[in-house]
């Protein structure tokens, strides 16, 4: 039997979550575990979990010293495929991942209960459809309790959103790097005059902006002020609603430059589509994988192409414009197998929060069986000088099967790529040869085939033994 404490979890003192035997179980203490008889017998709940919107959960006879502490209960939940974080979704994700947090706090404020915080890595993916896992988050709505997840869902939610939004600036690095989200003053100073003054933009952003000045060196216990002025259930929800309302609204600036018209601006991709898809389906669909990561997914034809046979696809892309396309596709199909993950291969998610722990790297949340690297490999080695070797291994260290195409070096795009560049600025075994004796360490060629129209050439890897 093997545990594992969620190294996320410890935040709050009543609950803690641990892999068990695969299994997902969450400890409860007492007060917890009375939060959670409540929250068993409400309609919203229930409602819930039936429509995918709340992670199913169930109590559970495991024992209660699965992590150390004084536990009262425990649960069990659903598994989600693969655990993502804010900084790693488009901008459509994180907006439906609010108005997913606004939803289930107003269905629960008709039941008298709350949610006692408010951040967005309490919702998880299957797919395109997000889900909310922290089921230690709902509590019972004393009388005159007021919001306390406000600050909060500004700060991680909204902010992040009107910072696309409003400023044009990506929130994921932002998120990366200040996990809390951004403050009212740091996006006050970010935001015109004019973005101040429209809905939302005075009462959500200027004045938390004063207030966070005004009491930034005094203990104040704002909880306590507003339920001794008769802080009312009916105000909460109000606000929900305007949020709601200007969450609803906000759309990323469609003024950004990427790869989103790659398919139909490049003519190899029409001459060489069928071929490459006829390709992958093979090699794919001869063992079918459990996950498979399509790194450089782009619009997601081939991630959807290997969907069918695959139990769970991460289509990675570092051009967070083409991804949410991607996503906002999914989403209106309805798709619950691909997920697609802003992720540059070259700066992927590190290890971050208490001693680097608390959100792991990809290479920690999820394993492949296959890897999906189709017109990339020129990407890594040209334009972001990483060494045709160092690729390989890295693939190889995935130790999974590999579907990769590679792109010689007189090939249209690559050249493109060192339009700007002196020969000696290029790594000069970048071609088929280097690539063949880098591939016989590290692989097993099972299938190889040129493309139609051109030098590029698709090869089906097995890792060795």
């Amino acid at each position: 039997m093997t545990d594992t404490p969620d190294p996320g979890s410890y935040r709050d003192p009543g609950s803690r979550v641990v892999l068990h035997n695969g299994e997902v179980y969450r400890m409860l203490d007492e007060r917890a575990l009375a939060d959670w008889r409540r929250l068993s017998t409400t309609r919203f709940f229930a409602e819930g979990v039936a429509a995918g919107r709340i992670i199913a959960t169930e109590p559970a006879d495991a024992a209660t010293s699965l992590v150390p502490g004084t536990w009262a209960g425990t649960l069990r939940h659903e598994r989600v495929p693969v655990i993502s974080y804010p900084y790693e979704w488009t901008f459509s994700m994180l907006r439906d991942a609010a108005l997913l947090q606004l939803d289930l706090l107003e269905a629960a404020l008709t039941e008298d209960m709350i949610l006692k915080d408010a951040t967005p890595f309490n919702i998880q993916w299957r797919g395109s459809r997000p889900v909310f896992i922290d089921i230690g988050s709902f509590e019972r709505l004393e009388k005159g309790e007021v919001w306390v997840g406000y600050r909060q869902f500004l700060r991680q939610f909204l902010y992040p959103l009107l910072l696309t939004a409003r400023v044009g600036v990506p929130f994921q690095p932002w998120l990366r790097g200040q996990p809390d989200g951004l403050t009212a003053d740091q996006l006050r100073r970010m935001m015109g005059t004019g973005d101040l003054v429209r809905k939302g933009g005075l009462l959500h952003v200027a004045l938390p902006a004063r207030a966070e000045r005004r009491y930034r060196d005094r203990e104040r216990d704002v909880r306590a002020e507003l339920k001794a002025a008769g802080f009312r259930k009916e105000l909460i929800v109000a606000n929900l609603r305007g949020l709601r309302k200007i969450v609803t609204r906000l759309a990323p600036d469609a003024d950004t430059a990427g790869w989103d018209r790659y398919a139909s601006g490049c003519d190899h991709v029409a001459v060489q589509r069928d071929a490459k898809s006829a390709f992958v389906a093979a090699h794919a669909a001869t063992d079918p994988a459990a996950m498979v990561w399509d790194v450089g997914a782009n619009d997601g034809h081939f991630s959807k192409l290997v969907a069918a046979n695959a139990g769970y696809v991460l289509a990675l892309d570092a051009d967070e414009v083409v991804l949410d396309r991607l996503y906002r596709s999914l989403a209106t199909a309805g798709t619950g197998n691909v997920l697609p993950l802003v992720q540059d291969v070259t700066d992927p998610s590190p290890g971050i929060g208490w001693r680097g722990a608390e959100r792991p790297p990809l290479t920690g949340r999820s394993a492949p069986d296959l890897v999906l690297c189709l017109a990339v490999i020129h990407h890594l080695v040209i334009a972001r000088n990483v060494p045709l070797r160092a690729v390989v291994d890295w693939l190889g260290d995935l130790r999974a099967r590999v579907i990769l195409e590679f792109v010689p070096p007189d090939d249209p795009m690559v050249l493109r790529l060192t339009a700007n560049k002196r020969p000696h600025e290029v790594h000069r075994d970048y071609d088929e040869r280097s690539l063949r004796h880098y591939l016989a360490g590290r692989f097993v060629i099972d299938a190889e085939t040129q493309l139609p129209g051109g030098g590029r050439r698709m090869f089906a890897l097995r890792p060795t033994a």
